[in-house]
């Protein structure tokens, strides 16, 4: 959602996804190819698709009741230019091209990682096992110290905005920042840093969060966060330390942000950030 707000006013994007993906199609497709899993990652391309482009419906497709049954075709897609590409980042190059997307698709690691997560009933791990957790205090990844790539990096060197969610804060947020690398680039940046909030609590892995709990769990996981925007609608605010900005962005169900709510906000907030730098 985030991706499809920002398309509208930025002339540059990259994103960065966790690739700890261990269920679904994803999860098959690591487990027999050895690959990054590809379903969060072809999302993202999605999201920055040309809407267009004839190849948007094929990669959407999701195989019925057969031998590839629950599959996304996007996913073996990204599978076979995964093995057919000399690296990774040139895959997902190469299928945004395929896509006409409007930005750049990134891991946060080429690395095999595994999710782990902490809490008073002991360890879990893995992002399926994470899902179902409650009271988590922290994430990290297995092996701990993994690489991030180069062009991840500079990407959130050169950034004006580092737009954090929305999206399942233990398992695709924090996931995706727990790079230690990532974590310090972000740290370091001159950008404009800003967490979108989620809606609402979540059944297990953030139940009983109110805003300020999802701004705690990120200080806690080193990461910055100079402004919260937020909707507050259906989730407690709570005491929440940087800036907040509160407005009504959810789509009418109440069950995800709608961008074309989304993206003026943010809009304006890169405007403040350019007159202060004028």
């Amino acid at each position: 959602m985030s991706l499809r707000a920002i398309r509208h006013y930025a002339s540059s994007i990259t994103a960065v996804v966790s690739v700890a993906d261990d269920g679904g199609s994803s999860g098959r497709l690591r487990d027999a190819l050895g690959i990054i899993p590809p379903g969060d990652l072809r999302k993202c391309l999605l999201a920055l698709a040309d809407p267009d482009s004839p190849a948007v419906d094929l990669f959407r497709y999701r195989f019925p009741e057969t031998a590839v049954e629950g599959h996304a075709l996007g996913n073996l897609m990204l599978a076979a230019l995964f093995a057919e590409r000399p690296s990774v980042i040139e895959a997902l190059d190469a299928a945004g091209q395929l896509l006409g997307a409007c930005g750049r698709v990134l891991p946060a690691t080429l690395a095999s990682v595994t999710l782990h997560a902490e809490g008073p009933r002991g360890p879990v791990d893995g992002q399926v096992a994470v899902m179902a957790a409650s009271d988590i205090r922290q994430i990290s990844l297995r092996p701990e110290r993994p690489d991030a790539p180069d062009e991840v990096l500079e990407a959130i060197s050169t950034a004006d905005q580092i737009i954090i969610g929305p999206g399942s804060l233990y398992t695709s947020v924090l996931a995706a920042v727990a790079v230690p690398a990532i974590t310090q680039a972000i740290t370091e940046s001159a950008a404009q840093r800003i967490f979108v909030a989620n809606l609402r609590a979540e059944d297990a892995e953030t139940r009983g969060y109110d805003v300020a709990a999802q701004v705690d769990a990120l200080g806690r996981h080193g990461i910055p966060v100079d402004v919260v925007v937020c909707d507050t609608s259906r989730i407690d605010l709570g005491m929440v330390g940087p800036r907040v900005v509160e407005v009504a962005l959810a789509r009418r169900n109440g069950l995800a942000h709608d961008p074309d709510r989304l993206w003026p906000v943010l809009e304006a907030l890169d405007g403040e950030r350019r007159d202060r730098s004028a």
